[in-house]
């Protein structure tokens, strides 16, 4: 069964392009080592009232980023990981100005229980 690395990533909307460049970038490297698909989607329709606003308590301005990363399995994803972290566009990249603060990213391996 596949495997997810999930992310909810709160982010000012003035710098969701920077984001999409700096994820474009992600993707190459993820997708390089053998990550079957990775998603980054921008928050779009967010009541004022949406869970997912209370959840990562937004700030005006900001908006959420949901993303993905979906792999073989489990063992596959500890594998791509651990050559992901030591690769050195990624180190290149975690040096630069972060478009988002990760200290309010969330994120999580999660087991798949429907694949439709």
């Amino acid at each position: 069964m596949p495997y997810v690395d999930g992310y909810v990533i709160p982010i000012p909307k003035k710098n969701l392009a920077a984001y999409r460049r700096l994820a474009q970038k992600a993707s190459k490297v993820w997708r390089d080592y053998g990550a079957l698909e990775f998603r980054e989607c921008a928050g779009d329709d967010l009541a004022a009232k949406s869970q997912f606003r209370k959840m990562a308590k937004l700030k005006p301005g900001e908006t959420l980023v949901f993303s993905w990363v979906v792999y073989k399995s489990r063992a596959d994803r500890d594998r791509v990981n651990a050559k992901v972290l030591k690769d050195p566009r990624i180190a290149k990249m975690m040096t630069s100005d972060m478009p988002f603060d990760p200290k309010r990213m969330a994120y999580g391996g999660f087991k798949v229980l429907v694949d439709a």
